[in-house]
């Protein structure tokens, strides 16, 4: 009896390598399910954090991960040559809407800047998942598809938690979400989505069938999407669960993409780039984690003494406990402080688009 033909040679999209981009990329998401479920007590129902779960999530991970974004833009001097205009002008606006939001309001102020960063959250997966499907035909039906699920994975958690209340857990503070009486089109959501990753489940399946072909990180950026969203909005209500699942799922592969950007661009570019051409060397992850480290730590240093208060005995503990800036000097400070976060959910938008297999500025001319 003759052995079936095995999938024929397909070449996986990549970004950097099978290794790299599996435990970096697309591992995530599901490494942090399967701690929150070997732990379920540190996890679940919770609307505190721990020092250590703070520092290692949130200020390691989730603000490190803004000041990636300095080595793709304000660290390269071909970028500030080619996109000054972009790169200066950007923060001037956003520092100066913050001031305007913060003056006018403090909570609308906290509300733009978490509706913006979900916004960016959101796009970030589409991205991916757009990487990973650049050698596919961007017109078609799986395409059309993927885009839906993708955003469908998005959309419904964030839905859920817009129309059935307060979770114990927020985007920056309480209150930052806008909220409506609409449980009772709740079922009717659920089920629409449902239904979604079901067709898209099954195409895949007769798809994968019928091509021998199967897109195993683009498969991964979607399904970990659903897991991320879906079991830290949803799901759980903890915020230990979703800080996990939120800011790992999205702030390791974003270094991650940095990292191999640079080193395809930038370690081959000696004389152009000498710091960044160092940084994306072989020994250069250290420099390039310490880096990004310090400032994070710089930044919630200052958040800390003059603005939450919270995290004291990571900052010195009682040292600064006399110091309490007045309300003028907070209406400048703030904004301040929030501008490396808006200017890089900006940004984020230029900086990765696919022209020829290549990552671009959105507005480089295509070869």
């Amino acid at each position: 009896m003759p052995v079936k033909p095995s999938l024929h040679p397909y070449r996986q999209p990549w970004l950097q390598n099978k290794s790299t981009d599996l435990l970096f990329i697309l591992l995530p998401p599901f490494a942090c399910l399967l701690i929150i479920v070997l732990f379920p007590n540190i996890f679940q129902n919770n609307d505190q954090m721990s020092l250590t779960g703070w520092i290692l999530l949130v200020l390691l991970i989730d603000v490190g991960h803004v000041y990636t974004t300095l080595y793709r833009t304000y660290f390269d001097r071909n970028a500030l040559k080619k996109q000054g205009t972009i790169l200066w002008l950007i923060p001037f606006i956003a520092f100066t809407a913050g001031l305007l939001l913060y003056h006018f309001s403090v909570l609308w102020f906290w509300r733009v800047l978490a509706y913006a960063a979900v916004y960016h959250f959101i796009r970030q997966q589409y991205g991916f998942m757009r990487l990973y499907s650049r050698f596919e035909n961007k017109r078609s039906f799986t395409a059309r598809l993927d885009s839906v699920v993708i955003y469908s994975a998005t959309l419904y958690p964030l839905l859920y938690w817009h129309l059935s209340g307060p979770r114990n857990f927020n985007w920056f503070i309480t209150g930052d979400f806008l909220y409506f009486n609409g449980a009772v089109i709740l079922p009717l959501l659920k089920g629409i989505y449902f239904t979604l990753l079901a067709v898209y489940l099954v195409h895949l399946i007769i798809q994968t069938i019928t091509t021998r072909r199967f897109n195993l990180p683009k498969f991964g950026v979607i399904a970990g999407t659903v897991i991320s969203w879906y079991f830290g909005i949803v799901y759980f209500n903890g915020d230990m669960a979703f800080t996990l699942l939120n800011v790992v799922s999205h702030g390791i592969p974003y270094m991650a993409l940095v990292w191999v950007h640079g080193r395809k661009v930038y370690s081959k570019q000696k004389a152009t780039n000498p710091f960044l051409y160092r940084i994306f060397s072989k020994k250069g992850l250290i420099i390039f984690l310490l880096i990004i480290f310090g400032l994070a730590f710089t930044e919630e240093f200052i958040w800390d003494i003059a603005v939450w208060k919270e995290h004291r005995s990571a900052f010195g503990g009682s040292y600064f406990a006399d110091f309490q800036p007045g309300k003028e000097l907070l209406n400048i400070l703030v904004p301040l402080l929030a501008l490396p976060q808006f200017t890089h959910y900006i940004l984020d938008g230029f900086i990765w688009k696919i022209q020829k297999n290549e990552i671009k500025w959105s507005n480089e001319t295509k070869q």
